[in-house]
This record gives C-alpha cells, sequence and structure tokens, in this order.
C-alpha cells in the first residue's frame, strides 16, 4: 500500500487522470503542497510504475507527468474508497478532531 500512503499520493494520481500535467501545473492544483514534497512524491510514483515522467529536449526543456496504465488501473480501484470518503465525511471529520 506504499504506493499510495499518504495524503498527497491519490490527489496527485487525481490531478493526472485528465491528461499529462507539467510539474507546476501539478503544483498549483494541489494546494498546501511543498515543491520537495511533490518531487518526493513523484519519483515514488514512477518508482511504483504509476507515473510516467516525460523529458522533452526542447528550450526551455519541458517535463510532463502522465497515469501510466497501471496508475489508471490503480486509481479506479481507489474511486469507491473515495466515494465511501464523501458518504462518511462527518465520521471522518469527526474523528480528526478528537
Amino acid at each position: 500500500m506504499a504506493v499510495v500512503d499518504g495524503k498527497w499520493k491519490p490527489l496527485i494520481l487525481w490531478e493526472l487522470q485528465d491528461g499529462p500535467k507539467r510539474f507546476n501545473a501539478l503544483h498549483r492544483s494541489l494546494d498546501g503542497i511543498s515543491q520537495k514534497m511533490l518531487t518526493q512524491h513523484l519519483k515514488e510514483l514512477q518508482r511504483h510504475g504509476v507515473v510516467h515522467r516525460e523529458s522533452y529536449h526542447e528550450v526551455p526543456p519541458r517535463v510532463e507527468y502522465s497515469m501510466t496504465p497501471a496508475g489508471v488501473e490503480l486509481l479506479d480501484a481507489l474511486n469507491p474508497l473515495g466515494l465511501w470518503a464523501e458518504k462518511h465525511i462527518d465520521l471522518i471529520c469527526a474523528a480528526d478532531t478528537a
């Protein structure tokens, strides 16, 4: 389960579901994540084979991140968990404040 541990990894996958994104676009869409944390999580997701990093040899250099087929499957598997969390948000919030 290290593939999706923590707060940010599922959110990164969620942001990539609509197609490739550049680092700064991802950073802007994930309010509160530091650049260092985003870099670390993207590297871990790449290592687990769920995110692909494409580097374009252009001036200026361009890098895009996208989901691999395994990443798409993983996000599909996480969707029921997200639906459960939405349904029980009051329970989750109460536990977080206790």
